[in-house]
């Protein structure tokens, strides 16, 4: 069907003409929406990666050396650092606050033999050398003693808006566990 024109040559408007304006009109809340919730989504992930990364540097950083593996504010301000943006010598960070991220680390102690942890990694430290028998998890004749590093970052994501049903602070948290390295 052609559109009707009227006696001096102007467009008559017909019904299908201000269809495609309600359907924009109803589809526009919804697609905006939807490109909320992804932005949303977007934001929660950039924090769990950072939290992550925090958790990775705190662990590197006790990983170094035995010494080091057992320094718990050394691990804290390595990941703090790393969160807030500044461990890479640049003073701009990433709009988060370092006193926002919860830091907490213990090392374990076990026994390598030929590859394998026997008995499982304890949170009983090695008081003695890292070989022989003398230490507080126990003996270690066949292989030597391993120190692994656990350390897990928490922090908060704070969504842009209220939903509803949803709740405005979730919770991310991360661990990451190294071995230290022998001396």
């Amino acid at each position: 069907m052609g559109r009707q024109t009227n006696r001096r040559g102007g467009r008559r408007c017909t019904s299908s003409d201000g269809q495609a304006l309600l359907e924009f009109a109803i589809a526009l809340p919804v697609l905006l929406i939807l490109g909320l919730g992804i932005i949303e989504i977007g934001r929660y992930a950039y924090i769990a990666i950072l939290v992550g990364n925090a958790a990775r540097a705190g662990a590197y950083y006790g990983s170094q050396n035995r010494n080091l593996s057992a320094d718990l504010n050394g691990i804290a301000q390595a990941a703090k650092a790393d969160f807030s943006g500044v461990a890479s010598g640049t003073d701009t960070n990433n709009g988060l606050l370092a006193s926002t991220l919860t830091v907490n680390s213990f090392p374990t102690c076990s026994c390598d033999n030929a590859g394998t942890l026997s008995p499982a990694p304890t949170t009983n430290y090695c008081a003695g050398p890292p070989t022989g028998t003398n230490n507080s998890a126990g003996s270690c004749t066949s292989g030597h003693w391993v120190i692994i590093v656990n350390v897990t970052a928490s922090g908060n994501f704070n969504s842009l808006f209220n939903y509803p049903g949803l709740p405005s602070t979730l919770p991310v948290s991360r661990t990451a566990s190294m071995r230290v390295a022998q001396n």
